[in-house]
């Protein structure tokens, strides 16, 4: 039998999942690693292990299977895009650990090229706003940050990668240094509109054009593992930031399609079709993928930072959790949150809000209020943060869909907002989510849509399926959610509560 393996490379684990051609997960390994905080605010990763968790996940999940490397038709590769890696091309040594997307040190340069009056070229070009979650000024602060890097980049020495890039760089012993669309998408230094490295962003954020990879398809065979890592020879055919790969692996393939993730943040995403759509109120405007047409796919994305880690935070930070699974039968056991709201800014608000000196706070605390009341309240207000999102999504929609006359708008008002990642196995998460959007929410029977979309995105290019109407066909619901009525006031409560965390750190 032939499996693909899908390599998915997360903020806080790596794991390696082999499919079957149903779609199936025939085997799993999972690793954790250590989480850097050397100043407040700052989050870091070591790339070395990084790599080799990723690679024993790898082997491990072969042998539970009892696969060997010549079952495997393809690697797909999926990961936590923004991180920024910076190495010596010689030594493939890094310079500075990982510098991690939820990483917050370069607020004063993002605040800086505000008021530089560069925003409005770098929103246009590449749908982004000007905040420290993306790559390009987080290579700009190792090139100045340490010693000799910013001479040695323009001498062709150095290599940036996100994290994909890193990956393939050592997978392949160094014979290629790529990327995809997707995560190129995530830089600030990337034309999504052009399809291409921009020069006059990487005069802005003042990086070298000899630091980048080459960007690919993110379904088309790059190179061969080496074959002393255990993986034999295994094609790398496919490579996906996690948010898009989940996209895929959700089988969002129309206009309107949409999904939310609930991973250590939580990211939604609708599928805009050919149109790149501009959100005037906080949204992303992103690459989906490139169709085999070469025509690209965009996606209208709300990325918000902590939801899965406010309960990891809670679990490990203070203690009120032994496992987060824990969380929903310790939720249950009150009706409500007593009216405790839990702002979980833990590394600032992303979208709509964009704060990066917002801090986390919980409001109307009592005597009475115990440690279910707690972790109920850090439930609801990842509700309450994807409502947000899917909120103004919504009124944009409305606002806009006549003008633009784009096929998305109508239908991203009406679909059911499919859900994946680990939190969404929390039943009460998701019908306290279906409950705020006013929208079904489905969840299907493989949760791993991350990886699973980088496992597709691998097999389209190896054969190993023809088309995404034979993907689609491998969906299956798990279970429906359907909507009861919203609590509007504790939703109100919210609202004021992350209106009175804005700006605490500045």
């Amino acid at each position: 039998m032939a499996y693909i393996l899908a390599l998915d490379q997360g903020t806080t684990s790596s794991r390696a999942i082999l499919f079957d051609h149903a779609g199936a997960i025939a085997a799993v390994a999972q690793k954790e690693f250590q989480q850097f905080y050397p100043q407040q605010g700052w989050v870091e990763h070591d790339p070395t292990e990084i790599l080799t968790s990723q690679l024993s996940c790898a082997v491990e999940a072969l042998g539970k299977a009892g696969a060997r490397p010549r079952d495997v038709a393809a690697i797909g590769m999926t990961n936590q895009r923004e991180t920024v890696i910076v190495w010596e091309r010689a030594s493939g040594k890094p310079i500075y650990p990982a510098i991690v997307w939820q990483d917050r040190r370069t607020a004063a340069q993002c605040k800086a090229l505000v008021e530089s009056g560069a925003e409005d070229e770098i929103t246009s070009k590449t749908g982004l706003v000007i905040d420290p979650y993306f790559s390009g000024t987080k290579i700009q602060w190792i090139l100045d940050n340490v010693e000799g890097a910013r001479a040695r980049a323009e001498r062709g020495e150095l290599a940036f990668g996100t994290v994909d890039s890193w990956l393939i760089w050592n997978l392949t012993s160094g014979n290629h240094h790529v990327t995809d669309f997707t995560n190129a998408s995530r830089t600030l230094l990337f034309n999504i509109v052009k399809g291409e490295w921009d020069a006059d962003l990487l005069r802005i954020f003042g990086v070298p054009a000899q630091m980048l990879p080459e960007v690919g398809w993110s379904s088309e065979r790059v190179g061969e593992v080496t074959t002393t890592l255990g993986l034999g020879g295994a094609a790398i055919a496919g490579i996906a930031g996690d948010q898009q790969a989940a996209l895929f692996g959700q089988a969002c393939f129309e206009p309107g399609a949409t999904k939310c993730t609930y991973g250590t943040g939580s990211f939604v995403l609708v599928n805009t079709g050919s149109v790149v759509v501009r959100s005037a109120a906080g949204l992303l405007s992103t690459v989906a993928w490139l169709e085999p047409s070469g025509e690209l796919t965009y996606a209208l994305e709300g990325s918000v930072f902590v939801t899965g880690a406010a309960i990891q935070w809670l679990r490990d930070g203070l203690g009120l959790l032994d496992n987060a699974g824990q969380s929903e039968a310790l939720a249950r056991s009150v009706p409500d949150s007593g009216g405790v709201v839990f702002v979980p800014a833990l590394t600032g608000l992303g979208a709509p809000d964009w704060d990066p000196d917002a801090r986390g706070a919980m409001f109307g605390l009592t005597r009475g209020t115990t440690r279910a009341h707690l972790v109920r309240a850090a439930l609801e207000a990842i509700a309450f943060e994807v409502r947000d999102v899917v909120d103004v999504m919504t009124a944009e929609a409305a606002a806009r869909g006549a003008a633009d006359g784009a096929a998305w708008y109508p239908a991203a008002g009406y679909q059911a907002l499919r859900a994946d990642g680990g939190a969404s196995a929390n039943d009460l998460l998701l019908q306290l989510q279906a409950d705020q959007i006013q929208r079904p929410v489905e969840r299907p029977v493989v949760a791993e849509t991350t990886a699973l979309g980088a496992a597709f995105l691998a097999g389209l290019a190896t054969g190993v399926w023809s088309s995404q109407a034979e993907l689609a066909a491998t969906w299956h619901l798990d279970r429906r959610f359907a909507p009861a009525a919203p609590d509007d006031a504790a939703h109100a409560r919210w609202r004021s509560a992350v209106e009175q965390t804005k700006g605490w750190a500045g």
